[in-house]
């Protein structure tokens, strides 16, 4: 199972992790309403944003995750499924996350969208792995275009200079991971979760911080 950093995809590191992934009916549903909640966000993100520029700019993001949604909700229902039904039971703790994710100003929102779906996309990829012909069609999904350069370029824009800025979303940074971490150890098959060692689930975490802090110094943050 490949867990994979964006743009570094040559520094990538195999976790084998297959016997804790969920059952597919699962990992579809919350896969897709992730790429809705990035959608909704970026889009509340929009109508905040004074500046032409920035408003196309998050205006490709949030199409793009909309894109893979749609990609994703499609793919459910050729199984047969309701997408609906398949989100639903995810909805409330998914939204409360994204609550929780709302910062006190706009580039807080826009870095928490940036951070929370890089971890999330690149745990929700090494998971496809384990589906078959279903998980590769979902890590293609996955590995499209999202358009999240346009966010780094306006948050590289905001810190340039302006060390406040820095120091201030690098600390709001911080505070996203756990409750990131949270939301992948929830999507993971409970029982074999509790009953393998400690040490086994840290390394699966261990790779998504590495990934997460190769995105935090792209950008230069601080992770």
């Amino acid at each position: 199972m490949t867990l994979r950093s964006r743009g570094d995809q040559g520094a990538a590191t195999r976790v084998d992790f297959a016997e804790l992934a969920p059952e597919l009916p699962r990992f579809l549903g919350q896969a897709a309403y992730l790429q809705l909640g990035y959608f909704e966000t970026l889009t509340r993100l929009i109508r905040a944003t004074p500046e032409l520029s920035e408003k196309e700019s998050l205006s490709r993001a949030a199409g793009a995750a909309l894109t893979k949604h749609r990609a994703i909700v499609e793919l459910i229902a050729a199984r047969g499924d309701d997408p609906t039904q398949l989100m639903l039971p995810f909805r409330e703790n998914l939204d409360a996350f994204r609550r929780k994710t709302i910062g006190a100003r706009p580039r807080e929102t826009l870095l928490a969208v940036y951070i929370t779906a890089g971890m999330l996309d690149d745990f929700y990829f090494a998971l496809a792995s384990s589906y078959g012909e279903t998980g590769e069609r979902v890590a293609e999904i996955l590995g499209e275009d999202d358009a999240r350069h346009e966010i780094v370029a306006i948050i590289q824009e905001t810190i340039d200079g302006d060390g406040e800025w820095r120091s201030l979303l690098s600390m709001w940074a911080r505070r996203l991971v756990g409750d990131t971490i949270l939301v992948c150890r929830s999507a993971l098959r409970q029982p074999e979760l509790a009953a393998m060692s400690e040490d086994r689930v840290e390394l699966v975490y261990t790779e998504l911080m590495g990934a997460h802090a190769r995105r935090m110094d792209a950008m230069g943050l601080a992770s």
